[in-house]
């Protein structure tokens, strides 16, 4: 069973080298192995990754919601969830 849904598996697995060198994964079954691993998590609104930035003490500091959601680590998932991965 997966841990994370499709969406989510296929907006990492198509924008993965946004933050990475070169693919880490090539299936849905190892996106969702890597993202478990590097314990990712998804969130309902540009709000809650605002949150978890603060959370994690990543440096927002003159950032505006636009550069946040920009930001490497954030994958937009079509339904208008974010995936937040730390690389």
């Amino acid at each position: 069973m997966l841990n994370f849904d499709n969406a989510v598996l296929d907006a990492f697995l198509e924008n993965q080298t946004k933050l990475f060198p070169e693919e880490v994964a090539a299936t849905r079954e190892e996106a969702d192995d890597f993202l478990t691993e590097v314990m990712a998590v998804v969130v309902d609104s540009p709000k809650e990754v605002w949150q978890y930035f603060d959370e994690e003490c990543i440096d927002t500091e003159g950032a505006d919601e636009s550069e946040i959601l920009e930001a490497d680590e954030v994958f937009a998932i079509p339904d208008g969830r974010y995936l937040i991965v730390e690389g």
